[in-house]
């Protein structure tokens, strides 16, 4: 893969979360989360400054492998996406457990349990698992 950042894109109805590797896609970072209201505005200023080469967002699956309900909202993004930035790769990755993942580490990390409540937070950690996951899985694939 050329030389870029990787972004996670944990898409919500209301908000969205997301995370970058550095540019040699070593070290996945919470980024900020937005509301998607404004998450054409955000992307497109964050890629007029950053090279991206790739961005992974997170599909809801089933414990079975199946698309959850969430799809009704996520596949539009994507073909949005698709149209908006055509000059930029994007995979879909499982995001099962991902809020799940993301409380634990929060707690681990010591945050308080008002700062738990904070969905934006929430939201913007589980893109950074989403994007430790994928570099990781790219990682054991070499």
């Amino acid at each position: 893969m050329s030389a870029g950042r990787i972004m996670a894109i944990d898409y919500g109805r209301k908000r969205t979360g997301l995370a970058v590797t550095d540019p040699a896609q070593m070290i996945a970072t919470r980024l900020t989360t937005v509301e998607s209201a404004h998450i054409w505005a955000f992307l497109e200023e964050y890629f007029s400054r950053e090279k991206v080469v790739l961005v992974v967002v997170g599909y809801p699956l089933t414990m079975n492998n199946e698309a959850s309900e969430a799809v009704k909202y996520i596949n539009p993004f994507i073909r949005s996406f698709l149209k908006k930035f055509p000059g930029v790769r994007l995979e879909q990755v499982d995001e099962r457990f991902t809020s799940r993942l993301a409380m634990r580490a929060m707690i681990d990390g010591g945050v308080s349990k008002s700062g738990r409540r904070d969905k934006a937070l929430v939201d913007g950690v589980s893109a950074t698992i989403i994007l430790q996951s994928y570099l990781e899985q790219k990682k054991n694939c070499l």
